[in-house]
């Protein structure tokens, strides 16, 4: 998630707290605030470890620092780095100021995706979070830090400004449980440039993607309810949708392959696609999980071209014991392989003719595309299909009075 500004490194900021915390320290029930620009109201910069509890934490003043803030935890309103173990606890932590972070979590590897981190962690259980400003996510983690996050109450307005958000460097995320809400315009639930697993958990984005995967990064969702309802396109993006999985080629993810996976739980797609995989390769993995899209056009999954250059778009999707129902579209350029098992089902068609939201044709023929079943498994035609590749027995595609063709020859032996 582009930071806007300025990049340098961490080397070369004047990290400073309204309070600072640079030793081992308990404290409980106190007041942080900050009102100056670029400036903490909590900077907790140790190896050692530090407990917070019940705090109420306010951060005012308006950073131009850019990617600083958004690589590095410049002007947060909690900044954790060091090599700290730092475990906050109840309270609340609010943000109201461009490029304010409500709590970053820096691992310090001066954004060198791949890198390992000095061993920063944070832990925060209980906590109250909202951020306005631009630029400020929810809980941040760079850097290769480490983040555990359990029952929290987060809600973000700004643009950028991710519920639980992750930036250059990436790391390791693990939240359960808690409701995290984002509501500005390129703000997901969820933007991932790190390994993020998120548990029981309930994901609300009110105007942008529910959750967002650039590149050599994954989100695993277990037991969430997630809702989304994107209606308006952000930056390069041509078109709406629910799951994003991408690569920017900005430097900020390394490029390799994305995985989004799910078991149990919700997906609901109020606009747009429900999935939309462009300019990378992705896994994506749903096991038991109920999708409810609500949009008129009722497009499970495209893979295509959109605003992004240097990459390639081919996706895996696996669906196991998985209801899967709509149409899939597969650009020209682009290449799909669906595996369905476990008594999964698949009611809906494969198609190539793709225009984005914008009314641009993308596509008109179909791309490679390798479907498989196993004996437990259905495939149910909504239209003629044409695909590159079937594995299985014949018998389990209910031909529903259409057609399947594989290389130009229609499929004998469908129901």
């Amino acid at each position: 998630m582009p930071g806007g500004g300025p990049g340098g490194s961490s080397a070369d900021i004047d990290y400073s707290g309204a309070v600072e915390i640079n030793s081992a320290d308990s404290q409980s029930g106190q007041t942080y605030a900050s009102t100056s620009a670029d400036e903490s109201a909590l900077l907790i910069s140790t190896d050692a470890d530090v407990t917070i509890s019940d705090p109420n934490i306010t951060k005012t003043g308006d950073s131009d620092g850019g990617d600083n803030c958004s690589f590095y935890g410049l002007n947060a309103a909690v900044l954790v780095k060091d090599g700290a173990t730092a475990s906050i606890t109840g309270g609340t932590i609010s943000s109201d100021a461009m490029g304010a972070n409500g709590v970053f979590c820096y691992g310090g590897n001066g954004g060198q995706n791949g890198a390992s981190g000095d061993g920063t962690t944070l832990i925060i259980r209980d906590t109250t979070i909202v951020t306005t400003g631009d630029g400020s996510g929810g809980i941040m983690t760079t850097g290769d830090g480490i983040t555990c996050a359990y029952d929290l109450a987060v809600e973000t307005s700004g643009r950028s400004s991710a519920a639980i958000r992750t930036d250059r460097g990436g790391g390791t995320v693990v939240v359960d449980g808690g409701t995290y809400t984002s509501n500005g315009l390129g703000s997901p639930a969820i933007y991932s440039t790190a390994d993020i697993t998120v548990s029981n958990a309930n994901l609300i984005s009110n105007l942008s993607e529910g959750v967002c995967i650039e590149g050599l990064n994954s989100i695993t969702l277990n037991d969430c309810d997630l809702i989304a309802n994107n209606t308006q396109c952000n930056g390069n993006a041509t078109f709406l949708d629910t799951i994003m999985i991408y690569q920017s080629m900005s430097g900020d993810a390394a490029s390799g392959t994305s995985h989004f996976t799910v078991t149990g739980g919700s997906l609901t797609s109020k606009s747009g696609h429900v999935f939309h995989v462009t300019n990378t390769n992705a896994v994506i993995t749903l096991t038991g999980v109920e999708i409810i899209n609500e949009d008129a056009d009722k497009i499970l999954l495209s893979v295509c071209a959109d605003g992004w250059s240097g990459g390639s778009n081919i996706t895996t999707l696996k669906a196991i014991r998985q209801k899967l129902e709509g149409t899939i579209l597969v650009g020209s350029d682009s290449s799909l392989t669906l595996e369905l098992t476990d008594g999964s089902t698949f009611v809906g068609n494969i198609s190539g003719d793709i225009t984005n939201a914008k009314g641009t044709a993308v596509s008109t023929e179909i791309g490679t595309v390798s479907v498989t079943l196993d004996s437990t498994s259905t495939w149910t035609l909504t239209g003629d299909v044409y695909i590159t590749e079937f594995n299985g027995d014949a018998s389990n595609i209910v031909s529903n009075g259409y057609t399947l063709y594989v290389n130009g020859v229609a499929l004998t032996g469908t129901k």
